[in-house]
């Protein structure tokens, strides 16, 4: 069997939203025909507005995004974590993080919203740039659409 460097990589960004969940159940049924490793994206910014308060000055958000981002993991693969999952932690924007650490992989796997945005349109600002500018191919996958 070949190393976990020798194998294809497919991103996959996952925000914690259902149509993110099931991107991630695509991105690893296709790591599974493709003998490929999967690296879930997770990204956050520094939010605009705060109130009128500072962060606290222990809030530590790459932290916290990837307990969330491992949680939401947990929760889509209930009877255990498939091989071969890895977590990359970004600051910064979501899309611009799938884009620069898929420009060396198989493919970007993404949902078709997140969870910002208005639910009537079908394409979320993240999925749209990323098919913009991406130089591997992109599956974007809508919520209703099940993986298996």
């Amino acid at each position: 069997m070949t190393s976990s460097t020798d194998r294809p990589r497919i991103v996959v960004g996952v925000d914690g939203s259902p149509q993110s969940e099931q991107a991630l159940r695509w991105a690893v049924r296709l790591a599974a025909a493709e003998d490929a490793v999967v690296e879930v994206i997770a990204a956050w910014e520094y939010p605009a507005v705060y109130g009128w308060a500072p962060l606290p000055h222990d809030y530590d958000p790459e932290k916290e995004v990837k307990i969330l981002t491992e949680d939401t993991i947990d929760a889509v693969f209930p009877d255990g974590r498939p091989e071969g999952i890895t977590v990359t932690v970004a600051s910064g924007s979501p899309a611009r993080a799938l884009i620069d650490r898929g420009n060396d992989a198989h493919m970007i796997v993404v949902g078709s919203r997140g969870r910002g945005g208005f639910s009537g349109l079908l394409l979320g600002s993240v999925s749209k740039t990323v098919i913009e500018h991406a130089t591997v191919p992109v599956l974007v996958v809508r919520g209703d659409v099940p993986a298996a």
